[in-house]
């Protein structure tokens, strides 16, 4: 899978779709800021949680979008593989499958 090309159309897609409902899409735009901001746990904390659970929900869209934002906030290899494992080790087969193509995309992400 070429990940940047699947973000960007799926980017395309969710701002057609924001045309269509703005008053939803701004609630979800203001409580992804919110979740995210720095607290107790630090955002790239909180972008491993969310890749744990894109991970265990096999939803490929969030696993490119949360990737990307670890390899924004210098997330080594290392972090994420230990992430993977945990991930793998909570959901199992599909899990496994899933925590490969987020390899995939951290690997298509870093490269130059």
């Amino acid at each position: 899978m070429d990940w940047k090309e699947f973000l960007a159309e799926t980017e395309a897609n969710i701002s057609t779709l924001t045309k269509e409902i703005p008053q939803t899409a701004k609630g979800f735009g203001q409580m992804g800021q919110a979740a995210k901001a720095d607290g107790a746990l630090s955002e790239k904390t909180k972008e491993f949680i969310a890749l744990g659970i894109a991970i265990a929900t096999r939803c490929d869209s969030c696993i490119g979008f949360h990737v990307r934002s670890l390899v924004r906030l210098e997330a080594t290899r290392e972090e994420l593989c230990e992430a993977l494992a945990m991930a793998t080790y909570m959901g199992g087969g599909p899990s496994y499958a899933y925590s490969a193509k987020a390899l995939e995309a951290y690997d298509a992400f870093t490269a130059s």
